[in-house]
C-alpha cells in the first residue's frame, strides 16, 4: 500500500496539467500513487495524462464527466485510492519539491492523526508575489496531535481540500465524500471538521496554488450560489446529529455565516432571488445559531444581527446595494475621430443584426485563412447570414468580386462591427472594438504554435517589448468566446498564453480543408497559375519571421541551393507575410509567391518543403509530402523567442544546419526516403489530429447555426484520410 495517493482533477486545465503531474512524480518521496482524473478517454487532458501512465507505474488514470463536477471527480479518484493517505491537487497547481518528504515526516511524528493541516501560497496568475494566506490560520496550534476541542477555531472552512492531507481509513469509517456542489470545499471541510478526532499541523507551504486570470467560477454570478446555504445546512446540521458540544460549534458556525454574508453582500453575483437567497439563510441562521454565540464586533456583526432578525431592506441599505453606476460609455475605448466614435456610438445603440457576420484576416490584408474558409462554407450551409470582410484599403483591390467587403478605418467598418452577431478574426480586432451582450467573437488562430505566444511571451525581452501591453492583450482576449485549435498541443498552448473563459473548439482549422479535398485537376490548375515547370519538383521555402533581424533575410543563397539540390528543382519563395510589399521576386529557378494570396494554393503546388521554424511545418503535415527543416540558427531563435517543445528532438523530416546539409539531402534523395517518411508519421500523429476536410463545417453549424456539440459531424481518424495528390505521384501515374 503507497503511503500517500494524490488525487488530481484535470477538468479545463491541459494547459498545465503536465506540470501539475510533474510536481507529483518529481517528488524526493516516492511512495506515491497518482491519481488523475480525466472527463473522458478523448478529453484534451486525457492526452496528457497517456503520456504519464506510460512513462510511470505509479500514475493511475480514472475517467469522471463533466457533469459530475469538481465534487464527482475527486470522488472517483478516492474510490480508486489505495494510499494510507489521500491528498488532493488542482490541475494547474504545484505540489512544491519535498513536500511529501516533509508531509512524511509530520506525519510520522503525529501518527494517526486524521486530517493534517498544511500552509500553501497563492500565486497571481501572471507569477507574481505568493501570499500564504493559511499561515495566520495554524499560527496557534500546538506542535503536537491534539483533539479539536483544543483549538475549535481551527476548522475546514478556510482550507481548501488540497492544503491538507486525509487519513484513508478515517475517510472510509465516516463515509466521507465531498458533497454534490458548486461549493464542495466548504462542505468537506465542515464535514471532515466534525468527523475528525486527531487533528495536526505542518508549518510549511506544500502546494502552490496558481490563481487563474478569469477567476474563480465561484465567484461568478449565477443561481449555483444558492448552493452554498446547501453546504452550510449540511454541516451544521451534521454537527447537531453527532452532539458536537457548543464551544466548537460556534466557530464554526460563524466561520460558515461569514461565507453567506459574503455572498450576501454582492447582490451582482444573485441577478435574481437576492431577496430569498437572504430570507433562507436568516432561516438557518436561527435554526443554527448555537447555545451562547455572540456575533463579532464591527461592520459584519451588524450583518450578523441584520441576518438573524431577517432585516432585508435595511442589509440592502448597509451593503450600499443602490450604488449609482458609472457611465460604462466613458470607460469603453472609442475610435479616434470624432465623428466616428459618434456614430459607432450611436450604432451601439442599435440592436444586434443576427444575420450579420463580419470576418477579418491578417489585420485586414485580405480574403484568407481560417476567416475565408468559414466565410465560403457559411454560404453553402448558412446562406442567410450577410457576411462582410474587413480588409486595408491598399487591399481592396484584391477582394474577389463575389466578397462584400468594407475599408478599415471607413463608417461603414465601424457600423458593421458595432452591430454583427458573429465576429471572426485569425488575429484581434481593434482594440476600440465593443464586446456587446449576445454578439459572439471566434478566434480562429492562423497556425500551431512552437514559438512562445500571448503572456509566455513575457519573459522574452525582444518579443515582449514588441507585443506591447499585456493588459491591452489579455482585453482582447476577453472578447472571445470560442478559440479554435488544430490539435491537441495548441489546445494546451493556447490555455496557457491566452487565459480566459472562452471555449476550445477542437475542430481543426479551416483553411486546412482544401488539403483533403483538392483533386488532381486543382494541383495541376495551380501549378500553372504559379508558373512553375511542367515535370519539375517544387521546393517551398517558408522561413518565419525573426524578431532580432529588422527585414527579410533568407538565410539561403537560393540559386545556389537549386543548382546544387538537382537539375529539376525549382524554389517557391514565400516569405513571412510580415515582409509581403506586393511584388514579386522571381529570378531563375526562383519563382516569388510571397504575394500570392492562398498559403493553401502554394502548398499544394509543392512537392517538399523547406522552412525553419514556421508553423507552415504544421499546416504542409496535413498533405504528408516530404518536410524538411533548415537549423541555421535553432539555438539563437529558442533563446530569443522561446518555444514549446524542442523541435530537434521531434522534426518532421531531416534537420539541416548548413546550406550544404540541404542541398545534399535533396541530391540524395533522403528528403524522400525512409527515415524522413517515419519522422513524418509521428509528426503527423502529433499535430494533425483534427485537419480532416470537415473544419469549416464545424464551425459553421456550431458558432453560426448554434448547433449542439453532439450533433457536430466528429473528426475523421488520420489513417482514414486521403490527403491531395502531389505533383510528383500525377507524373508517375
Amino acid at each position: 500500500m503507497p503511503r500517500f495517493s494524490i488525487i488530481v482533477p484535470s477538468h479545463g486545465v491541459a494547459g498545465r496539467l503536465s506540470q501539475a503531474l510533474d510536481s507529483v512524480l518529481g517528488q524526493s518521496f516516492g511512495d506515491l500513487q497518482l491519481i488523475p482524473v480525466c472527463d473522458a478517454p478523448d478529453s484534451p487532458a486525457a492526452a496528457v495524462v497517456a503520456g504519464h501512465a506510460a512513462r510511470d507505474s505509479r500514475v493511475t488514470p480514472v475517467n469522471s464527466p463533466p457533469s459530475a463536477g469538481l465534487s464527482g471527480a475527486r470522488n472517483a479518484g478516492m474510490r480508486t485510492a489505495t494510499g494510507a493517505y489521500v491528498l488532493f491537487l488542482d490541475g494547474d497547481d504545484l505540489l512544491l519539491p519535498g513536500a511529501l518528504a516533509a508531509l512524511d515526516a509530520r506525519l510520522t511524528e503525529t501518527a494517526g492523526v486524521d486530517v493534517l493541516y498544511a500552509e500553501h501560497e497563492r500565486a497571481p496568475w501572471w507569477e507574481g508575489e505568493p501570499t500564504n494566506p493559511a499561515a495566520a490560520l495554524l499560527a496557534g496550534a500546538p506542535e503536537g496531535a491534539f483533539a479539536p476541542a483544543d483549538l475549535p477555531e481551527l476548522t475546514g472552512i478556510p482550507f481548501p481540500a488540497w492544503s491538507a492531507v486525509y487519513r484513508r481509513a478515517f475517510l472510509t469509517e465516516h463515509e466521507l465524500t465531498f458533497p454534490d456542489s458548486h461549493f464542495t470545499d466548504l462542505g468537506w471541510g465542515g464535514l471532515t471538521t466534525v468527523a475528525a478526532r486527531r487533528i495536526a499541523v505542518l508549518r510549511r507551504v506544500v502546494v502552490r496554488h496558481r490563481l487563474r486570470r478569469q477567476g474563480s467560477r465561484l465567484n461568478l454570478p449565477g443561481p449555483h450560489q444558492h448552493t452554498v446555504l446547501d453546504q452550510v445546512d449540511l454541516v451544521l446540521t451534521r454537527a447537531a446529529e453527532r452532539g458536537l458540544p457548543a464551544e466548537r460549534v460556534r466557530p464554526l458556525f460563524e466561520q460558515l455565516f461569514t461565507y453567506v454574508l459574503r455572498t450576501a453582500s454582492r447582490p451582482e453575483r444573485l441577478p435574481s432571488g437576492h431577496r430569498a437567497f437572504f430570507r433562507r439563510a436568516a432561516r438557518l441562521y436561527r435554526r443554527h445559531r448555537p447555545a451562547g454565540f455572540r456575533a463579532p464586533g464591527g461592520s459584519l456583526g451588524v450583518q450578523h444581527r441584520l441576518l438573524a432578525t431577517g432585516a432585508y431592506s435595511a442589509f440592502r441599505a448597509l451593503r450600499g446595494t443602490n450604488r449609482m453606476a458609472t457611465g460604462a460609455a466613458g470607460r469603453l475605448p472609442r475610435p479616434r475621430l470624432v465623428r466616428s466614435r459618434l456614430r459607432y456610438l450611436r450604432d451601439l445603440r442599435r440592436p444586434l443584426d443576427p444575420n450579420l457576420a463580419v470576418y477579418c484576416a491578417y489585420w485586414g490584408r485580405g480574403y484568407a485563412c481560417n476567416p475565408a474558409a468559414i466565410h465560403a462554407k457559411a454560404r453553402e450551409l448558412a446562406p442567410h447570414i450577410r457576411s462582410v470582410f474587413l480588409v486595408e484599403a491598399d487591399q481592396a483591390h484584391a477582394m474577389p468580386k463575389d466578397v462584400d467587403f468594407a475599408v478599415i478605418g471607413s463608417r461603414r467598418y465601424w457600423e458593421v462591427l458595432a452591430r454583427a452577431t458573429y465576429l471572426i478574426n485569425n488575429a484581434n480586432f481593434a482594440d476600440a472594438v465593443v464586446k456587446r451582450p449576445g454578439s459572439v467573437h471566434l478566434q480562429t488562430q492562423h497556425g500551431t504554435p512552437l514559438k512562445k505566444m500571448g503572456i509566455d511571451q513575457a519573459a522574452y525581452p525582444v518579443v515582449a517589448a514588441a507585443t506591447g501591453s499585456f493588459a491591452r492583450l489579455l482585453a482582447r482576449v476577453d472578447r472571445w468566446d470560442f478559440n479554435l485549435t488544430s490539435n491537441r498541443h495548441s489546445t494546451e498552448m493556447w490555455e496557457r498564453a491566452f487565459p480566459g473563459s472562452h471555449e476550445i473548439l477542437e475542430y481543426g482549422y479551416p483553411r486546412n480543408d482544401v488539403y483533403c479535398t483538392a483533386t488532381a485537376e486543382d494541383v495541376r490548375r495551380i501549378r500553372r497559375e504559379l508558373g512553375v515547370p511542367e515535370g519539375k519538383t517544387a521546393v517551398l521555402y517558408a522561413p518565419t519571421h525573426r524578431d532580432y533581424h529588422t527585414g527579410f533575410e533568407t538565410g539561403l543563397d537560393l540559386e545556389t541551393f537549386a543548382e546544387q539540390a538537382g537539375e529539376d528543382v525549382v524554389v517557391l519563395l514565400r516569405a513571412h507575410y510580415f515582409y509581403d510589399r506586393g511584388g514579386r521576386r522571381s529570378t531563375g529557378r526562383i519563382i516569388d509567391v510571397t504575394s500570392h494570396r492562398s498559403s493553401e494554393e502554394v502548398c499544394l503546388a509543392a512537392d517538399a518543403l523547406i522552412t525553419d521554424y514556421s508553423s507552415i511545418m504544421f499546416d504542409y503535415a496535413n498533405l504528408d509530402r516530404p518536410i524538411v527543416v533548415y537549423a541555421d540558427d535553432w539555438e539563437v531563435y529558442r533563446e530569443v523567442r522561446g518555444v514549446y517543445f524542442d523541435l530537434m528532438e521531434l522534426p518532421p523530416g531531416p534537420v539541416a544546419r548548413t546550406p550544404e546539409e540541404l542541398a545534399r539531402v535533396f541530391r540524395d534523395g533522403s528528403y524522400a526516403g525512409a527515415r524522413s517518411t517515419a519522422a513524418r508519421a509521428d509528426f503527423r500523429e502529433r499535430f494533425c489530429q483534427f485537419d480532416d476536410g470537415r473544419a469549416a463545417e464545424r464551425v459553421v453549424r456550431r458558432v453560426l447555426l448554434g448547433e449542439p456539440p453532439e450533433s457536430i459531424p466528429p473528426v475523421i481518424p488520420l489513417a482514414e484520410r486521403t490527403p491531395a495528390p502531389a505533383a510528383s505521384a500525377l507524373v508517375r501515374s
